[in-house]
């Protein structure tokens, strides 16, 4: 798989990240058996093995069971360690006893949540540490404080945010002295609003990668028959399948592939995080690397997926 420079760093990743939320097999830390442990390290280094060097981590992800799995794998192949580009997010807080779900950008919450993924991964440094939800109580300066702490203790090597409006990145970036790296956003054929909002016209202005998630929606997009979430209902969702299977003939790959190289096509260098457990899937999933759309069949796609003609 091509590797990619990640926005204004050195690091360079594969044109696909691979999303380890699903590895333990559940969301619930006290449900991880030892079979979905064992098929979640089969399943990273199958990922490995198709050519995935960009890894998307969260201190949430199965209550840090999803971090541990990796730190195993990585303890079990040294070429995984050698190559793997890892991110992992914070800023999420599931509520103990009475407090309410929130998020916390204070800086000592930053700070503890970065040390306790590196514990669950056996890591001395994370490359890239994004803020997960934006934290309505956000104070820039406090950010700031907790990320030159950070890069100051040789903990992580860059920084990014997640599901940031372009106002919210703007407004945290004035307060650092590094330029922020990713933008990773929800992201699909059936969900454009990155597209409309100006986030993509920001992160090709300043050359911050956006990071797809959900690139496939749901896996609506792939080849399976997953339902329609509520955000996308203004699109035609039907007639996008319809449109990805005829090019899907006759460009001789799947739905899936081919729904990721719409993201891909972009200029501003979208990375799409693919979740799946299962190595042929990885594998398939791996050749949208390989297509390259034409400015005509980029579009026969989009005005599939939009509710109305272009105007």
């Amino acid at each position: 798989m091509k590797q990619v420079r990640i926005g204004r760093s050195t690091l360079k990743g594969s044109r696909l990240a691979f999303g380890c939320w699903r590895i333990a097999g559940t969301w619930e830390a006290r449900k991880v058996t030892a079979k979905a442990r064992e098929a979640g390290l089969k399943a990273i280094l199958a990922a490995h093995e198709a050519g995935y060097t960009l890894f998307d981590h969260a201190d949430i992800y199965c209550g840090g069971v999803s971090e541990e799995l990796f730190g195993l794998a990585l303890k079990q192949s040294k070429a995984l360690k050698k190559s793997a580009v890892i991110a992992t997010k914070c800023g999420i807080r599931i509520p103990e006893g009475n407090e309410p779900y929130r998020y916390d950008f204070s800086a000592d919450y930053i700070i503890q949540s970065c040390e306790k993924s590196l514990q669950r991964m056996d890591v001395d440094c994370v490359d890239i540490y994004q803020l997960h939800r934006p934290d309505w109580l956000m104070d820039p300066d406090e950010v700031a404080k907790a990320f030159t702490t950070l890069k100051k203790a040789g903990k992580v090597k860059y920084f990014g945010v997640s599901n940031f409006r372009p106002s919210q990145v703007r407004l945290l970036q004035s307060a650092l002295k590094d330029p922020l790296l990713v933008n990773q956003v929800e992201l699909s054929l059936l969900q454009l609003t990155p597209f409309e909002d100006g986030t993509l016209d920001q992160c090709q202005e300043h050359k911050i990668t956006p990071m797809a998630w959900s690139p496939l929606a749901g896996g609506f997009l792939g080849n399976g028959k997953s339902t329609v979430l509520p955000s996308q209902e203004k699109y035609k969702p039907t007639k996008i399948r319809r449109r990805l299977d005829t090019m899907a003939r006759e460009l001789g790959a799947s739905r899936a592939a081919v729904a990721l190289a719409w993201l891909m096509r972009h200029p501003s260098g979208i990375i799409p995080i693919v979740g799946s457990t299962k190595s042929e899937r990885i594998r398939e999933l791996a050749e949208s690397d390989e297509i390259q759309l034409t400015h005509e069949q980029w579009y026969a796609l989009l005005t599939s997926a939009l509710k109305e003609d272009l105007p």
